[in-house]
């Protein structure tokens, strides 16, 4: 029996691994531009920190971590997500009495238990953005914008953002009423999970995909009809402030989100292009989990785009991954008393910043410069006892086919 990657995890590799590390250049550069620093924690936490921060009735508590007990007895989950883990490191390490108000953002692996599908895997992985201490909408939209950017950044141009608001605590508590009730009086027509969450997380029942719920949900009171007048100004204002930046979007008053911690404000990021997995990404307000974790009132927005989903558009989007955009020099020796010339030459240019592969199998020009085909390499060098003789190389554009001999110490010149 062969040995083959765990159900639910993926291999990463060749033309796609190029298409990641581009992607995680560009989390880099726009969090760097949006004054956002890295910020990393374990992969896994305490049990507790998810059943408290998440919440014991939502799916990915109840269905979908992976918990094992270690040897000293303690409950372990890997994270299913990264806002609880950063808001307990927050807490721990009483980060935000010297930062009042803090920009981080992550990149990483996130473990749930799912049915795997294209887009959707037991191992998948998250950038995200986290803005601690502000309760005004200038936050929210801080956070959406950097959204916005990383996919515009990456290519991606088909997708739409959805926006809602829950309100506050009151809110929610008015209208979780009013939808139980609603809820309540059609349960016979919805099916065995709607009908599970009309007493365990009843605005979960809003975001099913299930036919024979969406026609009853189409009926449900709207969250909208019940925002206070604070909450209606800081969705007004979130818009006003989307307006002027030019950003585009949609009102979707059933978008909940999953979790338990949000409030205000909710965004999510959709596609077409992805069949049922159409959620690229999404996040909002949660001021209140720091509470929920013991770590007082502190308010705070973020977000999350799922890493695999974003390159699967990219790749519907373009038919592909694209090339790697490395400038590579392959160096070949012609004849044996070339090969140690030729590797302390790619020393050489390797400490001048360039990719370069030397051939390790002592093979004939011709099966070198296959090699170099493909590695994909803009440069090949070729030096043999000609070349030696003389200190030059012939250097050849493997784009255009062009080839010349230069002098040795004139190479960076032309290779950089």
């Amino acid at each position: 029996m062969s040995l083959q990657a765990v159900r639910g995890t993926r291999d990463i590799f060749g033309p796609e691994m190029s298409a990641w590390h581009r992607a995680e250049q560009i989390f880099r550069s726009v969090t760097d531009a949006f004054s956002y620093s890295e910020f990393r924690t374990p992969m896994f936490e305490s049990t507790e920190l998810f059943k408290r921060g998440i919440g014991e009735d939502t799916d990915v508590v109840g269905k979908e971590m992976y918990t094992f007990e270690d040897r000293g007895g303690d409950s372990l989950t890997l994270r299913p997500e990264m806002t609880a883990p950063i808001v307990r490191a927050m807490i721990e390490h009483s980060y935000l009495r010297h930062h009042p108000t803090t920009r981080l953002w992550y990149a990483g692996p996130q473990f749930r238990y799912d049915r795997p599908q294209k887009g959707r895997y037991r191992q998948f992985h998250q950038f995200g953005a986290e803005c601690i201490g502000s309760p005004y909408p200038e936050s929210d939209v801080e956070v959406i914008l950097l959204a916005n950017e990383v996919l515009q950044r990456v290519g991606i141009t088909k997708y739409t953002l959805e926006l809602n608001s829950l309100g506050t605590a009151d809110v929610r508590l008015a209208y979780r009423t009013a939808l139980v009730e609603y809820l309540t009086s059609n349960a016979d027509g919805l099916s065995v999970d709607s009908q599970r969450r009309i007493t365990t997380n009843p605005l979960r029942v809003l975001d099913s995909k299930e036919e024979r719920d969406r026609a009853i949900i189409s009926g449900a009171p709207l969250l909208s009809s019940f925002l206070d007048e604070a909450s209606s100004a800081h969705l007004a204002a979130v818009r006003a402030l989307l307006d002027v930046a030019g950003v585009s979007y949609v009102m979707n008053p059933l978008l909940v989100r999953g979790l338990d911690y949000y409030n205000h404000t909710v965004f999510e990021f959709t596609t077409n292009e992805l069949g049922t997995q159409n959620a690229i990404g999404g996040g909002g307000r949660y001021d209140p989990l720091f509470a929920m974790l013991g770590g007082g009132d502190v308010p705070a927005v973020g977000f999350s785009i799922g890493i695999e989903r974003l390159l699967l558009l990219y790749e519907a989007e373009h038919g592909g991954w694209g090339e790697s955009s490395i400038n590579g020099v392959y160096v070949c020796a012609i004849g044996d008393a070339a090969l140690l010339p030729v590797h302390v030459l790619a020393a050489r240019l390797r400490k001048r910043g360039l990719h370069v592969v030397t051939d390790v199998m002592r093979r004939s020009v011709k099966a070198q410069m296959k090699d170099a085909n493909r590695e994909q390499v803009r440069w090949v060098v070729m030096i043999g006892e000609d070349e030696l003789a003389q200190g030059t190389a012939v250097v050849k554009n493997m784009e255009s086919g062009e080839q010349r001999t230069i002098a040795q110490h004139e190479l960076e010149s032309v290779l950089l």
